[in-house]
């Protein structure tokens, strides 16, 4: 496993990779065969690969525009707002 204090190869990680590591993560803590030690990195690692999701998420959310047709039929977009 990556060192779990290094947060630079977390940072050009992808969505999906970080996530893919995640649940990785998780499945290794949740079958309880790892050493105290190494739980404790793998939680540390994982508290770091969910922020970066949860970043890469509200980046992506910024960027989604709802396109809406104006009063005149013309097209335009705004910014998607959480909820719809």
């Amino acid at each position: 496993m990556s060192d779990p204090i290094s947060t630079n190869d977390i940072a050009a990680m992808s969505f999906e990779d970080a996530l893919a590591e995640l649940e990785q993560i998780v499945r290794r803590l949740e079958a309880g065969q790892v050493k105290l030690d190494e739980a404790i990195q793998c939680y540390e690692r994982g508290a770091q690969l969910k922020r970066h999701c949860e970043q890469k998420l509200n980046e992506a959310q910024q960027r989604v525009d709802r396109i809406v047709i104006g009063p005149d039929g013309t097209l335009g977009a705004e910014p998607m707002k959480l909820g719809q």
